[in-house]
């Protein structure tokens, strides 16, 4: 039987993002509680009192910042990391001073969620950029991440980004962008 501490909510209304999350953290050990807006959410948290929860920050009819403070005061010991696809400063400070843990944004694989759960404290010595990746360097990143968490397998990788598989082949083919 699972224990408390290893009980996990997803709130995210990206279902392949979720059922992708799920898989890859159930198999590391953990149970994976999975809904896809807030009304769910927020019973879901009231019956299983997560440990830890990952929110998107724009579920379709609702935020995230909102549903935060919420999801706390059902499971107070709860701890929150924040992901989004739309990020900003304001949203990342808004979303630290309402009780989540960490801000990501995606795209994320299951590694780097359990990394911001496990980080106590910020990092001083974290390293400044001095130019932004490129957008085709993100694109190939992320092709790439979820290439992996398919375990190679060029279908549901083209199904899970959306794209025809034959695309996916294409851009496969091409090198990796430069920084």
């Amino acid at each position: 039987m699972q224990t408390r501490e290893q009980r996990l909510l997803i709130v995210d209304d990206d279902e392949m993002f979720c059922h992708v999350l799920n898989r890859a953290l159930t198999r590391r050990g953990y149970e994976v509680i999975v809904a896809h807006d807030a009304e769910q959410a927020l019973a879901m948290a009231a019956q299983y009192l997560p440990t830890m929860a990952t929110l998107d920050l724009k579920l379709e009819n609702s935020s995230g910042l909102k549903l935060l403070p919420e999801l706390l005061a059902l499971s107070p010991h709860c701890r929150i990391v924040v992901l989004t696809g739309y990020s900003s400063i304001a949203t990342a400070v808004e979303a630290i001073k309402l009780g989540a843990v960490n801000y990501l944004c995606k795209p994320v694989d299951a590694d780097d969620v359990l990394t911001a759960f496990e980080r106590q404290s910020g990092d001083p010595d974290i390293e400044l950029a001095d130019n932004p990746p490129s957008i085709n360097r993100i694109t190939w990143e992320h092709i790439q991440k979820v290439l992996q968490e398919h375990d190679g397998n060029i279908s549901a990788t083209a199904r899970a980004l959306g794209m025809h598989r034959r695309t996916l082949q294409r851009k496969l083919q091409k090198r990796p962008v430069r920084r």
